[in-house]
């Protein structure tokens, strides 16, 4: 049997609004299925109790910290389309953003599932 307990502390790390909610879950999931997580990937959103993704504040900034850290691919809540047009060509045209509108699909992007590698 696997105990979890999520604290996420007020004071501990700055952060605007719920939107680790989906990176969160895809870490539940991820070590109750044993199925890793990709490892080129960066993701944000807000998650509902019925498991559908909402818009973030903060993407450009997100976004640009992820490509500094090395990140190619980053899921976003599709409510945030509009704000991609904020960010710089120079990065969009090295960034792979995926749109999502629920959990099942933030999973089946950021799992690697039963492939053996995941490039």
């Amino acid at each position: 049997m696997l105990n979890f307990c999520i604290h996420v502390p007020e004071g501990a790390v700055p952060k605007d609004g719920p939107s680790a909610g989906v990176t969160i879950i895809t870490a539940l999931v991820s070590a109750l299925s044993n199925n890793k997580v990709k490892h080129n990937v960066a993701m944000t959103g807000e998650i509902t109790l019925a498991g559908r993704v909402l818009p973030i504040g903060g993407l450009k900034e997100k976004s640009l910290s992820a490509y500094r850290a090395g990140i190619d691919t980053i899921i976003i809540p599709k409510g945030n389309e509009k704000d991609l047009s904020k960010l710089p060509k120079s990065i969009m045209s090295k960034l792979n953003f995926i749109l999502v509108s629920d959990v099942k699909e933030v999973l089946e992007n950021a799992l690697i599932g039963d492939e053996k590698n995941d490039d």
